[in-house]
């Protein structure tokens, strides 16, 4: 099983914009952080984002991610998991406690005894496929200082937010080797191997 930790971010650093919440999931001026995903027709981008859905067999987020993707604005049967390609893998969500209903249905499991048990429960359903965290931020630096995560995968948007939230707060100190840059006209595809 290959863990990968999977996020667009900004230049300087921030996976939203200033003020994220569950009507402002990307936050304020946030959306050109997933223009590569959402809206562009550059073949790297559409390639780096086929490759990703294709190769994914089980998913980990956070509560405050999933709350945002099953809200009004979330999710629905044409933008999902894979952008357009509104994927359905199945979905494990660290949370301390299991919301009483949600919207987006059964593939949706919720993971009260943390990331590690989440991704030991994801890697389960994945089969011979990756899992992908997707996120939020707090969920992948937990991730990364944990040592659950085999690969980093960092969508870089050509922008600025100025604030919002960050990726990488004080934490543990990770070694990353480069193992591949993908360039297009939105964004940088890095990918890292975990040492």
């Amino acid at each position: 099983m290959t863990t990968v930790a999977d996020i667009s971010i900004s230049l300087d650093g921030f996976v939203t914009g200033p003020n994220a919440g569950l009507h402002n999931g990307l936050g304020d001026g946030g959306e050109p952080l997933h223009t590569w995903a959402v809206d562009s027709t550059d073949e790297v981008d559409v390639d780096v984002l086929e490759t990703a859905v294709g190769s994914t067999g089980a998913v980990i987020m956070g509560r405050r991610l999933f709350d945002i993707i099953d809200g009004p604005d979330g999710w629905n049967e044409e933008m999902g998991y894979g952008a357009g390609h509104a994927a359905v893998p199945p979905v494990f969500v660290v949370t301390h406690e299991a919301p009483a209903t949600w919207r987006l249905g059964p593939r949706f499991r919720f993971v009260t005894d943390g990331l590690a048990a989440a991704v030991e429960q994801a890697g389960g359903a994945a089969g011979d496929k990756e899992v992908v965290i997707m996120g939020g931020g707090d969920v992948i630096g937990s991730a990364l200082e944990e040592g659950l995560v085999d690969q980093l995968r960092i969508h870089l948007a050509p922008i600025v937010l100025g604030g919002g939230t960050p990726l990488f707060k004080d934490g543990a100190r990770t070694e990353l080797e480069q193992v591949s840059v993908r360039v297009s006209s939105t964004a940088t595809h890095v990918t890292y191997a975990v040492r």
